[in-house]
């Protein structure tokens, strides 16, 4: 009985959006379940697929927030 977490930043990736959209999530869900079925033959009834959305400023990379990171990246591109 697979269980998958999956784990992203909260933040829109289509104009007007600030989280996953429904059709994002209906989409790893199933391809996901899809997977786990081509590799390894688990039915997608035992499949579980559980997605967190993360703010960004309680999930960090190289010891800052993702947003303070990614300002940080901008910045070194700029120079």
């Amino acid at each position: 009985m697979p269980y998958v977490n999956i784990k992203v930043t909260r933040e829109g990736t289509v104009p007007g959006a600030n989280s996953t959209t429904l059709e994002q999530k209906q989409a790893l869900i199933k391809g996901v379940s899809d997977l786990l079925f081509k590799v390894m033959g688990k039915p997608h009834s035992s499949t579980f697929v559980v997605i967190d959305e993360v703010e960004l400023e309680s999930w960090g990379v190289g010891g800052v927030t993702v947003s303070e990171f990614r300002q940080q990246l901008a910045s070194t591109k700029d120079n």
